[in-house]
């Protein structure tokens, strides 16, 4: 026979035994983003600070309210900072736990704070402030670490090593050229940065749910007293904006690559087989059972960083590929993807230059390298255009034939004897042997942006007067 009676421990169990009383359990478990959105405490009130002093200055609230408004506010912003606020995951995110919390403080006043805003621009408004500091603390970090790189490559302008492609010697290039690159490289970052902060300096307070208010309110007002440049134009966009966010994992993403470029390079230089550079203590570690092992587990936690902000980036632009205008509840989902990211690249750009600034550069190491490989043979085509007068493509063949004696030889360019470079091409005089040293070499790369040392104080002098 049948059974009506409900089973609440089987019903219990259908919706998993982590929700004690069911769909009610599931949606607060799902609705609820007051466990990471409560990072916005500071910004949700300084919003709703500049939101109450405007509603008083048009007239839509009276004085005496706002008073007890502002100060109710800063009471709770020092109750959060203390660590004496008691966050409730009833009240499901940052903006209702305020809220509540200054109904209790000052009692009905508190219901006129949301007065033509809607939770919609206030998170836009919030989001879009954090992301702005952010952005703004992660151009002062690459700004410091532009400058550990200026402080190496003046140190090393003139210090030789090997320049690679495909990881093979190339050219001889200075090791103060190479931490140029990196300049060059966080610069461009700390420009996007710069860019972001433009293109996000609207504020969207006032556009309320979506279509915007008929109070009489200030937007241009709100948007001064928080910093703003103006107001947004399109309170559809304001509300389903989250460019801003993306934009950010955007630059995340790719300083994260130059990042993890710099790491790997870290990596391989600190191997025994190279011993470019020595990590200090502070930045590498030991191994359990092998004692001689000092690996540079910082560098590669840098390169795995990269990954996990990557995943933010590819997860925010998957959540927002598919809304429709304007705001949707998918949208709560944007904020631990920017705020993982952000302590992911504060950590590693942090982490970097402290290992810039740390490592212990091998220039001796680095020298022999750079005479290996035949890393001057570009430089002895060069040498037989501008003195023998050949075309580069002969050049180029009579250099190979030098470069495979020397192979044949088991000895350098440079010492190759003169009558053997003479039997390969007899116009070759002994002011050869002035071009075949790596430190010719470099010295003679003075075109713009080259390697030679002369260049690369150049370059330096240029980014010190921008940095």
């Amino acid at each position: 026979m049948a059974d009506d009676t409900t089973d609440t421990k089987s019903s219990n169990q259908m919706w998993g035994g982590r929700f004690a009383s069911g769909p009610d359990a599931i949606m607060e478990e799902i609705n609820a983003s007051i466990g990471f959105d409560k990072k916005l405490f500071a910004q949700d009130i300084r919003g709703s600070i500049a939101h109450a002093t405007m509603l008083a200055h048009q007239g839509i609230i009276s004085a005496d309210d706002k008073d007890k408004i502002v100060h109710g506010l800063n009471t709770i912003l020092s109750e959060i900072e203390s660590g004496n606020f008691e966050f409730s995951r009833q009240l499901e995110d940052i903006h209702m736990n305020v809220e509540a919390r200054l109904a209790t403080l000052i009692g009905p006043a508190a219901g006129r704070l949301h007065t033509a805003r809607s939770r919609n621009d206030q998170v836009a408004l919030d989001f879009r402030l954090w992301v702005k500091e952010e952005l703004e603390k992660t151009e002062r970090m690459l700004t410091g670490l532009i400058a550990a790189f200026l402080d190496r490559a003046e140190e090393h302008a003139e210090s030789v090593m090997p320049g690679f492609t495909h990881l093979q010697t190339a050219q001889p290039v200075t090791f103060g050229h190479h931490c140029m690159a990196y300049v060059e490289m966080f610069g461009r970052d700390r420009a996007r940065v710069r860019h972001a902060i433009e293109h996000l300096d609207e504020s969207p307070i006032g556009a309320a749910a979506l279509a915007g208010t008929g109070y009489p309110i200030d937007r241009h007002m709100t948007a001064k007293a928080l910093g703003f440049r103006e107001p947004t134009r399109n309170s559809i966009d304001t509300v389903s904006d989250r460019d801003f966010a993306i934009e950010f994992l955007s630059i995340a993403a790719i300083a994260g690559m130059h990042l993890s470029r710099l790491a790997e390079e870290i990596v391989i230089w600190s191997t025994p087989q190279f011993g470019f550079v020595r990590l200090s203590d502070a930045f590498s570690t030991g191994s359990s059972i092998m004692p001689q092992k000092k690996n540079p587990d910082a560098a590669e936690l840098v390169r795995a960083k990269t990954g996990r902000i990557n995943g933010s980036l590819v997860a925010l632009l998957t959540i927002m590929k598919g809304l429709p205008l304007a705001y949707s509840k998918d949208m709560q989902e944007d904020k631990e993807q920017v705020f993982d990211a952000a302590e992911s690249l504060e950590l590693a750009i942090a982490a970097m230059t402290g290992m810039v600034r740390d490592m212990t550069v091998n220039t001796a190491r680095m020298k022999a390298a750079a005479g290996s490989g035949y890393s001057t043979a570009t430089d002895l085509a060069d040498w037989l255009v501008r003195e023998a007068g050949l075309p580069f493509r002969d050049a180029h063949h009579v250099t190979g034939r030098a470069v495979a004696l020397a192979e044949s030889k088991g000895c350098d360019l440079a010492e190759l004897p003169l009558s053997d470079l003479q039997a390969i091409h007899a116009d070759i005089t002994d002011k050869v042997y002035d071009v075949l040293t790596v430190e010719a070499s470099v010295a003679s790369r003075k075109s713009f942006g080259g390697t030679a040392p002369s260049e690369v104080r150049r370059q330096i002098a240029f980014w010190r007067a921008c940095n």
